[in-house]
């Protein structure tokens, strides 16, 4: 009996160490939405909620593909202008009379295209990710820069309606967009967590070399990742474009930075090895309700940014300490 009673309290505290950061981004969650409720009558409104949602969309679509390339220890900064070109792209193609299915799956290609060389690069050349992905943020911003000229490219074709009705349009309440971004993550989170193919992307990221060795193909596992984000950053690209009705090269500023925010906060873990979806929403969620909730405070836009990042900074602090302490504790 007393080897029973001792087995539960081990039980539930390694539960809670291998949750640890999840639980703990959650709990942030739910207490900045208690503050901003408390501080703005109009933040629970459900009108503003789903406005949050519809914003975030991108967001969240490309973080899924960031999950993967961070679980495989690397990481991936051009996502921003991976949007803002196929953004231009899909608005430049549909003012020239290209049909919106076919526009759609132009752009999904340029993404995937994108994302296999970058992968290529990093993968096959062994060219560190960072190093790849900065000067892919520097070269593909500079080509949608050229595509559009600088100048915001207006969708206004009658045959893109559809593609229009997707970013702006409704089904029983709820933004389309953020039903995509739903469906998107939950296909993210099956992939990650139950399909070899996830698993493969795990041990990549745990142990390249040792994941090689038994025979995991590591090398396509790393450019797969990358042509993952190539295609979910494409993908927020036509959401955006869709949404705003034009294209543009300034589209998607500092996304990068909002992504992989996300992913961290959420609990993924920069070093590789250990990747969670459900902790990438809840760090999303995390970074629009703070936007969300400052505006709607009046905080002076000046500081909005400089607000968040401290926030974010000290959530994953805490995050880390949190996480760290109960590792100690289980290895005592």
């Amino acid at each position: 009996m007393s080897s029973m009673a001792s087995a539960r309290p081990r039980s539930a505290h390694d539960f809670l160490i291998e949750h640890a950061q999840v639980l703990s981004i959650a709990l942030f969650f739910i207490l900045c939405c208690a503050l901003f409720s408390i501080l703005s009558p109009f933040f629970l409104l459900p009108d503003n909620l789903l406005n949050v949602l519809r914003q975030l969309a991108p967001l969240l679509i490309t973080a899924v593909g960031m999950t993967f390339v961070i679980t495989t220890g690397g990481i991936d900064l051009s996502v921003g202008s991976i949007v803002a070109l196929t953004n231009a792209v899909c608005a430049i193609a549909l003012q020239a009379g290209v049909p919106w299915p076919a526009a759609t799956l132009l752009v999904l290609l340029l993404g995937a295209i994108v994302g296999w060389a970058q992968g290529w690069f990093v993968a096959s050349q062994k060219i560190p990710s960072f190093i790849v992905t900065l000067a892919g943020l520097s070269i593909l911003r500079g080509i949608a820069l050229l595509l559009t000229r600088g100048y915001s490219i207006p969708i206004d074709e009658p045959g893109a309606a559809p593609l229009l009705t997707i970013g702006r349009g409704w089904v029983a309440g709820i933004p389309i967009p953020a039903i995509i971004a739903v469906l998107v993550l939950a296909v993210g989170a099956f992939v990650l967590r139950e399909t070899r193919y996830g698993r493969y992307v795990t041990a990549v990221g745990a142990n390249a070399e040792a994941a090689r060795r038994v025979g995991i193909p590591s090398t396509r596992i790393l450019m797969s990742v990358f042509v993952l984000t190539g295609l979910t950053s494409a993908f927020a690209g036509l959401l955006i474009a869709a949404r705003l009705g034009s294209g543009s090269s300034n589209a998607a500023e500092g996304f990068e930075l909002q992504v992989i925010a996300a992913v961290v906060l959420g609990g993924t873990s920069l070093m590789g090895g250990t990747g969670t979806i459900l902790g990438t929403v809840l760090g999303a969620l995390t970074i629009g309700v703070i936007g969300n909730g400052l505006i709607l405070v009046h905080t002076s836009p000046f500081l909005v940014q400089i607000v968040t990042g401290a926030i974010i900074l000290l959530a994953i602090w805490l995050n880390t300490r949190i996480f760290s302490r109960l590792s100690a504790g289980r290895r005592k």
